[in-house]
Order: C-alpha cells, then sequence, then structure tokens
C-alpha cells in the first residue's frame, strides 16, 4: 500500500539507536539515559532529530516512506478504480545543449511510467543534434523546429492531445509514479485545476538522489522571489493555450513565466502534490537568476514595484511605498533595563529611514532611577510619548492599551531589546503592510552573532509554533533561499511586527485573557489569517533581537505554569498538535526549526 504524505512506520528504540551511535555517539547515549529514566518521548525525539541530520538521511527516507516499489504494485488496481483517466501530454524541448546520455534516460523515465495514459510531444530546436530513434508509445512530432524555449512551448501546447501539459527538458528524469501522483490528484478534484506540481530532488552521475525539496503549498510572493514550481508542473492544456505566447525575450524562463501568467489567471486553482515527482540532472543555469527577473518585472508590470537581485539566486520585489507616508506608531513596552531601551530608542530615532512616525514607550512600572531620567528626558522628543502601565506584567494587554493610544495608521510592535542595524527596516515593513490583502508583517531577526532568530512563524512546529532557520547563519542559503525570501506565512513574532490598526481592532487585537506573554503574536496572525488577510515575511527589513533578554525565558520555573496554559491555550484554539503549516510539508519534522526530513519514531 502507498504511504501517504506524512505518515511514518514506526521503529523501536533500539533500532534508532544503533543507527544513531555510530553518527552521533554523544547524542545516541544521551538518549540511552533519557529512555533509561523513563523520558521515552525525548528520547526517541532526539534520535528522530539526529537521524534527520545525518547523511543517509534521504536514503532512509526512500526506503522506508517513499517506497516506490509498493506504489508500483498497487497502481494497476488503482487505475482501474477511476471512472476517467486523463491522457497527460508530456512536452519535452531538446535543445543544442541536450546530450545523448539525458536524453535517453530522459526517455527510459518516460516508459518506465506506471500511469499508461500519457502521450510525448517532441519539439526540437533549430541546432539541436540528430537523436537517435525514439522509442516510446504515442509520439507526436511537432511540425516545425522551435527558435526558442517559450517558442518550443508554444509549439508543444499547440500539439498537445491531453487534458494538461507537462513541460520538460532532457535533464529532467520523471520518476516512475510521477505522472500517477498527478493524475490521482487530478482525480481529487472537479474541476480540473489549472496549475499542479510537485516535489523534486538532484541525481548524481552515479544515480544517487540528494538536495530532496519538500515544497510549500502554493504561496504567491514566494513565487515571485523563486521559481519552485516549474521543475514539475502539470498545467491545463485550456489555460496554457490562453497564456501562450510567452514574448521571446522571456525565452530563458519560459515555463517559469507560463506558471506565474496562469496563476494570474482569475480564479485559478493551484495544487501542491506532495511527492517527489522530478529527478534533475543538472544545476540551474548561472543567468537564470536574471531570466526571472525578467519575467518576474513584465508580471508585474503597472503595479509600481521595483526588483533586484538577492542572494542566492533570489530575486526582491520592493512594492510601492504610500505617498504621501501614512503615521506608524511604534509600540515599545519596557521596565527598567535602561541598556537596552536606549539602544532600541536611539537606532529608532536616528537611524530609520522612514518620514511620519511616532514612539510610544510603555513603561510597565520601571523603578531604576536612570531609566526614570532617560524616559523624563525622552519624552521631551516631539516624536516621542512615555505612557505609564502601573499593572502587573501582560504584554498583550500593555499593546492593547498602547494601541488604543496610537495616533498612527499603522502600528509596529516592538520589543526593547531590538537594535536597529539597517534604516531600511521600516520602510521595507510598510511596502508590504500598505496592501489590502496583507495583515501581519515581520522582519528579519537576527541574534548579536549573526545568526538567524526568526525567519517566519511556522505553526505546528513542536505541536506548538516555532521560528523557521532559527540558529541558521544568515550568510548561510538555509533551506532552498527560503530566509532570503519574501512570502506569505502563517505568522510573525510579535518582536517586530508591523499591520494596520483598523485590521489589528478588527480581529479584537492581542488576546490579553488566554495569552497574556506567549503565543498572543501567533494568534494574532492567525486571527488575521481566518480574516482573509496574508501574513508576510520580510527578509529586507533586518534587526538584531536580543531574545528575552528583558522579560526572561519561558523555561524559568517561575514562567513554567503561566507558559503551560499559554500552549493549552493555542492548541485548544487552533489545533496545533495537528496543524499542517501551508509553508512546511508533511515529510518535514515538526520537531525542528531548520526543516530537515521526518524520520521514523
Amino acid at each position: 500500500m502507498e504511504q501517504q504524505p506524512g505518515s511514518l512506520p514506526r521503529v523501536n528504540f533500539t533500532s534508532a539507536f544503533v543507527r544513531t551511535v555510530f553518527w552521533r555517539p554523544g547524542r545516541a547515549l544521551s538518549a540511552l539515559y533519557w529512555q533509561l529514566t523513563g523520558r521515552r518521548k525525548r528520547a526517541r525525539n532526539r534520535l528522530r532529530l539526529e537521524m534527520a541530520q545525518s547523511p543517509r538521511a534521504y536514503a532512509r527516507w526512500i526506503a522506508s516512506v517513499e517506497r516506490q516499489e509498493d506504489v508500483l504494485a498497487a497502481a494497476p488496481d488503482r487505475i482501474a478504480q477511476w471512472p476517467t483517466r486523463p491522457l497527460i501530454s508530456v512536452v519535452l524541448h531538446l535543445e543544442a545543449g541536450s546530450r545523448q546520455g539525458q536524453v535517453e534516460r530522459c526517455l527510459a523515465a518516460l516508459r518506465a511510467q506506471c500511469y499508461p495514459e500519457w502521450e510525448l510531444v517532441l519539439v526540437q530546436s533549430y541546432d539541436a543534434p540528430p537523436t537517435r530513434s525514439i522509442d516510446v508509445p504515442r509520439l507526436l512530432l511537432a511540425p516545425s523546429r522551435a527558435g526558442s524555449r517559450a517558442q518550443a512551448l508554444a509549439l508543444g501546447a499547440e500539439c498537445a492531445r491531453g487534458s494538461h501539459i507537462l513541460p520538460i527538458r532532457a535533464e529532467h528524469v520523471l520518476a516512475p509514479t510521477a505522472l500517477l501522483h498527478l493524475a490521482t490528484a487530478l482525480q481529487a478534484q472537479s474541476p480540473a485545476p489549472h496549475l499542479l506540481y510537485g516535489d523534486h530532488d538532484r541525481v548524481d552521475r552515479a544515480g544517487r538522489r540528494h538536495s530532496p525539496w519538500f515544497k510549500p503549498e502554493w504561496n504567491a510572493e514566494l513565487a515571485l522571489g523563486q521559481d519552485y514550481v516549474s521543475q514539475a508542473c502539470l498545467i491545463r492544456r485550456d489555460a496554457a493555450r490562453a497564456c501562450l505566447p510567452i514574448p521571446p525575450a522571456l525565452a530563458d524562463a519560459a515555463t517559469y513565466a507560463l506558471v506565474l501568467a496562469v496563476s494570474a489567471l482569475a480564479e485559478a486553482q493551484i495544487v501542491h502534490v506532495p511527492h517527489m515527482l522530478c529527478h534533475c540532472t543538472s544545476g540551474e543555469s548561472v543567468n537564470e537568476p536574471a531570466a526571472r527577473a525578467a519575467v518576474v518585472e513584465r508580471h508585474l508590470a503597472g503595479s509600481g514595484a521595483s526588483l533586484r537581485l538577492g542572494s542566492h539566486g533570489t530575486v526582491q520585489v520592493h512594492w510601492p511605498l504610500p505617498d504621501p507616508a501614512p503615521l506608524v506608531s511604534i509600540l515599545v513596552p519596557t521596565r527598567d533595563r535602561l541598556d537596552l531601551l536606549r539602544a532600541c530608542i536611539t537606532g529608532v530615532l536616528n537611524a530609520t529611514r522612514y518620514p511620519a512616525f511616532e514612539v510610544l514607550i510603555i513603561d510597565n512600572g520601571s523603578q531604576d532611577p536612570a531609566t526614570l531620567d532617560y524616559l523624563a528626558r525622552i519624552a521631551g522628543n516631539p516624536r516621542v510619548r512615555v505612557l505609564p502601565w502601573h499593572r502587573p506584567f501582560n504584554y498583550s494587554a500593555i499593546n492593547n492599551f498602547a494601541a488604543r493610544e496610537a495616533r498612527g495608521r499603522y502600528l509596529c510592535l516592538l520589543n526593547n531589546d531590538v537594535d536597529v542595524v539597517d534604516d531600511q527596516w521600516l520602510p521595507a515593513l510598510m511596502r508590504q503592510a500598505a496592501r489590502p490583502h496583507v495583515g501581519a508583517v515581520g522582519a528579519k531577526l537576527l541574534y548579536a552573532d549573526g545568526r538567524i532568530q526568526h525567519a517566519g512563524v511556522v505553526v505546528g512546529l513542536g505541536d506548538a509554533a516555532g521560528h523557521a532557520h532559527r540558529f541558521q547563519r544568515d550568510s548561510d542559503c538555509g533551506y532552498f533561499a527560503r530566509p532570503h525570501v519574501a512570502h506569505y506565512v502563517s505568522a510573525v513574532t510579535g518582536a517586530c511586527l508591523l499591520v494596520e490598526k483598523a485590521k489589528f481592532e478588527a480581529v479584537g487585537g492581542l488576546d490579553e485573557e488566554a495569552f497574556p506573554v506567549a503565543f498572543n503574536d501567533v494568534d494574532l496572525c492567525l486571527k488575521l489569517a481566518a480574516a482573509g488577510y496574508r501574513n508576510v515575511y520580510v527578509p529586507q527589513a533586518v534587526l538584531v533581537h536580543h531574545e528575552s533578554a528583558s522579560r526572561g525565558h519561558d523555561s524559568l520555573a517561575a514562567n513554567r505554569a503561566r507558559y503551560a496554559g499559554e500552549l493549552a491555550a493555542l492548541r485548544a484554539r487552533w489545533h496545533t498538535e495537528s496543524f499542517l503549516d501551508p509553508l512546511h510539508h508533511p515529510e518535514l519534522e515538526r520537531s525542528s526549526e531548520t526543516y530537515l526530513i521526518r524520520q521514523p519514531a
């Protein structure tokens, strides 16, 4: 029987221990200690995370979870039960650089498909070398050769007889179950989706699979910053024809241009098929980021957005700022800790290149004379107001109170332990927050040593919520450059959160009763999402966060009972123990913030 995404065969502790002890002996022995002292769940989680980081993690996943042999064996009986079997047109473009070995592997993969209802539409470039006799069933040759990838795509779509087309190149080797998984997804959707896409990995010359890309659900903002779809996508033929031809100037990224064009169709339905559909035998072209930027520029023509090439092959979209700039109220709760507060306020006032903001410092009972003296002096700044809050610490109540006092159209929740290191942080956030469909917007937060503290919040991690890419170096690529690309997220941290005041008020602000300290930001973001808004992570806004430096960590003994109650409230309200974040993937570890492959528990 096919292994469903997210379901994992269980192995016993001994087996997991043996696999781990040679890889991480110290960690394995600590897990053994926890097992022997009755902390079995903690022991299993430790071993699973260590197994997920081992060099054999993906090979183990392929053998124990993907299990293609089982899928292939069950395919005939499954297909026989379908009321319809859609014809899929595989459009193969043979270019001048297509090597004979690549072509043969690509064609062999087609012949090995367990789903029988497909045809091959072969389009050759003018300068493509002669190919040997091609032996595949239902071969259609394009009536003329193509001068570019864009022209090849148009010719293939025109010749195709299937309901959907699957564009590939010679370096794309389809998994033997690829068309089956796509056809299965078509059975579950009515009407048929405009676009379907799956996961893909790479394969080396020895045939070893590596670098698996377990992809998120459709994320329109992410798709502008990187192409995570076109390597393994199925496009409804009528939708493709409606969006073709692709302009010659965009030929180097023609499939990507078609994907974005189809996604912009009215009421376009886009479905992620969470299976490894394609194995790529070569890397990206060095020119591909520039080619993709050209596609995005045309896609956003008339929007007022500007583009830049970002790090790790990404494209940065800078949405226009409102003119005139609306007033932003920056809310900073504090109590003593003058060292933190002074650094925060100095950065905001002197190193923020945004023309219209006010700062509201909410003093929650400071007693240090130096702090009180500073607050008295800074209150003389026309852009600063100091508001007293003489009640027990309640982060939600403090910010709700300040929001009512704020004069700005936008609210920026900012912790007093945040340092401004880039004067464009607030404009970068405002470019997203000013868009009508956007709810909360969050920044990239770094630890003082340059590691990532926050790059968006993934709901469901640890059966609660976790910060994506935490502790990874900001200079590193991370999981397929995700920390360097603006994208929709389920939530962002309240340490630096910008939201339009009207939207904040419409969902009731922060919950003072259920979440006085922890998870109030996650709850706010999920309420905004439930109201139809999209929350956005913005890597162009960079600040340094000295996490929990002022209020203390939730793991401290004095905070554990309160934190346990807030955790229980989050799980009860948002079902985070079973929540599958659309930015995550069922085959990624729910106990890791660094996108590791799930392992048997």
